[in-house]
């Protein structure tokens, strides 16, 4: 189909048509996601199960087993895989594309609920989570101090930070990681122990009995009926080392003879370091449905925020930023677009020595561009890193008449010149090529050839007015 001849007979409406677009492509950037890598919706559910204390041959005798037997049943799986380790279980289900995932989720908990009947006691519910390739970290929320220890960083980070964070939108909330859980540590010298015949059982067993934690209740009074709370739970940890472990005719033994009680942190199983001193952070992880500069930019928003919950000693940082990758993406692409239409627009007015085409050729690209963004919101894509890549003109080359005789080069046409032009090619010694853009017609570029002698230098060029193609090539030996 012809496209320049209509477009020639409807001015107003081509210019219309190119005014929407833009606005259109405009629109379409400032709501489209702009992320790392597109929205790949792979049919994965992972199964975690943590139970304390375990080693690999437990965890799958006693755990595992149970739910990849279970799992089998879920509708549209593909496969289940584990790993069983020392206090942990990782089941993956694969399903097969085009699954209802929704259903699949459902499905799972389901059998997640009846596979835990034939645990052991004490077994906790397992995490249940969707794989998207799209969730990523895109950086940390560091805590650091100089006066501060590693454990008052990770309760501030877990206790007063983590909820604000955790309700902006399109953010992950995990753990904060590099600390410990704040922990009532009781630490009992054994040389002790060894003097009064006693066993750490005995210790544990008189703690538990000794802190309790029981409702409060109601008692009548007259005409009032109060509540009354019980003083069963300490509230100073280290009432707990007058806790008696031994009672009756002997000396009372208590827990502050054998040891002390401290207000500590749980044992160290890891750590991060900034600047050489240990820190805590919290990694910001996207949705899978959120834009990385959205969420980065939201987060270093909020920032103050975080920073006027903590201690006035403790700075909240954000870290490790992964935004500069699609920034820089954009804008390679926008330099690039930028470059390629000024050098283009200038070969064409080098040799054309017109104005307009040049002008044209300008114009050209960027409209191109703003296509392909409007048509990527169209279709629900996202601008990422691979569909930046994708974008740009690629040139194409033919050379065949209407005739059918091929001219020098070999190609297949798509725009074809006319036999007489390509019999002038052969007896001058060059190779035709037609070259276009991509979805445009051959009959709407400017059209010159180029003659070249044996030594490589430009000796003439011709316009033709009347044949539609970019001729390029060499003489012949």
């Amino acid at each position: 189909m012809n496209l320049v001849q209509p477009a020639m007979r409807r001015p107003l409406t081509i210019v219309v048509a190119v005014i929407a677009m833009a606005l259109g492509s405009v629109l379409a950037l400032r709501q489209m996601p702009r992320d790392i890598f597109p929205t790949l919706g792979i049919p994965t559910i992972y199964v975690a199960q943590p139970f304390g204390g375990m080693d690999p041959s437990q965890m799958e005798g006693y755990l595992t087993y149970y739910y990849e037997y279970h799992f089998l049943y879920i509708t549209g799986i593909e496969h289940v895989e584990s790993k069983s380790i020392q206090g942990a279980s990782i089941i993956k289900l694969q399903f097969y594309p085009g699954t209802d995932m929704s259903q699949a989720m459902s499905e799972t908990v389901a059998y997640v609920n009846r596979a835990r009947a034939f645990m052991p006691p004490g077994t906790v519910p397992p995490f249940i989570m969707r794989f998207d390739a799209g969730s990523v970290p895109v950086g940390n929320l560091v805590f650091s101090s100089e006066t501060r220890s590693v454990g008052e960083m990770q309760d501030a980070a877990l206790n007063l930070v983590r909820p604000l964070f955790a309700t902006l939108p399109g953010v992950s909330a995990p753990p904060p990681f590099g600390g410990s859980a704040r922990s009532i540590v009781i630490n009992v010298k054994p040389d002790r122990l060894r003097s009064y015949n006693m066993a750490p059982d005995e210790i544990v067993a008189a703690i538990t009995a000794a802190n309790i934690i029981s409702p409060s209740g109601n008692m009548p009074i007259k005409r009032k009926y109060p509540m009354v709370p019980l003083n069963s739970v300490v509230r100073n940890i280290k009432d707990l080392e007058s806790v008696p472990i031994r009672t009756g005719t002997y000396p009372a033994v208590f827990l502050r003879d054998i040891g002390e009680v401290r207000d500590a942190s749980d044992i160290i199983t890891s750590y991060a370091l900034v600047n050489g001193r240990r820190t805590v952070y919290i990694p910001v992880t996207k949705r899978s449905d959120a834009s990385t500069l959205t969420v980065v930019n939201l987060v270093k928003k909020n920032i103050p925020k975080f920073q006027s919950v903590v201690p006035g000693d403790v700075k909240v940082s954000y870290e490790f930023d992964q935004s500069p990758y699609v920034t820089g993406a954009i804008a390679g692409l926008t330099l690039e677009g930028a470059l390629g239409a000024l050098l283009t627009g200038l070969m064409v007015l080098l040799f054309l020595r017109d104005w307009r085409s040049a002008l044209i050729v300008v114009i050209n690209i960027p409209l191109s561009l703003m296509g392909a963004v409007l048509g990527l919101w169209i279709t629900k894509q996202t601008i990422n890193i691979m569909t930046l890549g994708g974008d740009g003109e690629h040139p194409h080359a033919y050379g065949t008449p209407q005739s059918g005789r091929p001219c020098r080069g070999g190609f297949r046409p798509r725009s074809r010149p006319s036999a007489a032009h390509c019999d002038a090619v052969r007896a001058g010694g060059i190779r035709a090529f037609v070259l276009h853009g991509r979805g445009s017609q051959g009959d709407v570029l400017a059209a010159v050839t180029l003659r070249w002698v044996l030594d490589g230098r430009l000796l003439s060029f011709v316009e033709h007015a009347g044949a539609h193609f970019v001729g390029l090539g060499s003489a012949r030996p």
